[in-house]
């Protein structure tokens, strides 16, 4: 996350530290928007893009099923090119955790 920021601070994309607190707190650099015990809505939005990531929880037989969906709008060619970048990672890394919740 510090190279992340190190490297868009200059273009004007936000970083972990920027903006106001979110009144229902913040998971990473990324205000929760609302949160239910099934469905949480985190995201925010910025001159190149508005994000949202979506945690939905469900009741499976005696388990749960644990979901997440990334929604982008992107506004501008920089929006598309941070998105064309981050992309990979960005699955990589939300694999990654969600393999940590089902461990």
């Amino acid at each position: 996350m510090n190279l992340r920021n190190l490297i868009v601070a200059p273009l004007g994309v936000k970083t972990s530290g920027d903006g106001e607190p979110a009144s229902g707190g913040v998971i990473g650099l990324f205000p929760v928007l609302s949160e239910t015990p099934e469905r949480l809505v985190a995201g925010f939005n910025d001159s190149h893009l508005d994000f949202r990531v979506v945690v939905d929880v469900a009741s499976a037989g005696s388990s749960q099923q644990v979901t997440t969906t990334t929604l982008v709008l992107t506004h501008n060619w920089l929006g598309r090119t941070y998105l064309a970048v981050i992309m990979p990672f960005h699955r990589l890394v939300t694999r990654s955790l969600l393999r940590q919740v089902a461990g």
